[in-house]
């Protein structure tokens, strides 16, 4: 009955999710008693801005400047995550939008030369370890699945004269976007200036240092497009049965098989 019951409010969000027939009734307290606790967490924020209600918070979770942080619904911010909003713009989480432990998501490294933005879409999943800066801008679609490490740089540091000490000689600043439904893989670096078309898949490790096409499959040091993922054209927030977001990924899985 409790599985029964879980399925069918998950599948508000996910309509093709199943639980695995190995996780049993016990497990799934143990899961609901956890994201209580993150919950619980988010109520302390009612005293500082304007609390969203489905914010879910793991352990030693920072928020700096939080007025400029705006949270969408169902966001998860697992443990050991920071967030920092100092910058031009505030920093938006899309709805449904998970970030994995002791990533660090922060617009501004200096008080001389603020940055500009980072803008996460809805149904978004980000695992452990990732930076995201936001110095020249960053923007993440919807529907994106990315891997543990993931890192974004949009700034440069300027070098090009030699009787001036690098750390002194300031930055450049494009930004970086990415479109949406892509898979990154672990690893991933992706520096100033790319654009990354919609339904896209990054391989583990490649580091991106020019824009891509859309459905095009990445890899590589630098990074080069591959082959063609000749991927479903990407609809916005279609849940039918053939056309939600994770049936498209697992169908760029089987052509890459």
């Amino acid at each position: 009955m409790l599985k029964s019951s879980l399925t069918t409010l998950i599948r508000l969000k996910n309509p093709s999710f199943v639980f695995d027939s190995a996780v049993t009734s016990s497990i799934i307290l143990e899961l609901l008693f956890l994201k209580f606790r993150c919950w619980l967490r988010s109520l302390k924020l009612m005293l500082h801005f304007n609390y969203q209600p489905t914010l879910f918070l793991g352990k030693h979770v920072q928020l700096q400047y939080r007025k400029w942080i705006q949270f969408g619904k169902w966001n998860q911010l697992e443990d050991y995550v920071s967030v920092s909003a100092l910058g031009k713009m505030p920093i938006q989480f899309g709805n449904n939008v998970r970030i994995g432990a002791f990533s660090r998501i922060i617009t501004s490294t200096s008080f001389n030369n603020i940055g500009c933005s980072i803008k996460i879409g809805h149904n978004v999943g980000i695992g452990e370890f990732a930076y995201l800066g936001g110095g020249g801008g960053l923007e993440i679609g919807d529907d994106c699945i990315i891997g543990q490490y993931f890192s974004c740089h949009p700034e440069n540091h300027n070098f090009q004269d030699t009787q001036q000490l690098i750390r002194l000689q300031g930055v450049t600043r494009k930004g970086i976007k990415i479109g949406n439904n892509c898979w990154i893989g672990a690893k991933v670096t992706i520096l100033d200036g790319v654009t990354i078309g919609d339904n896209c898949v990054l391989a583990a490790g490649a580091v991106v240092t020019k824009s891509m096409p859309a459905n095009t499959v990445i890899g590589g040091i630098p990074a080069k497009a591959l082959k063609s993922t000749t991927a479903t054209k990407f609809t916005p927030h279609t849940y039918s049965e053939k056309g939600t977001p994770i049936a498209l990924i697992q169908g760029l899985k089987d052509q890459l098989n």
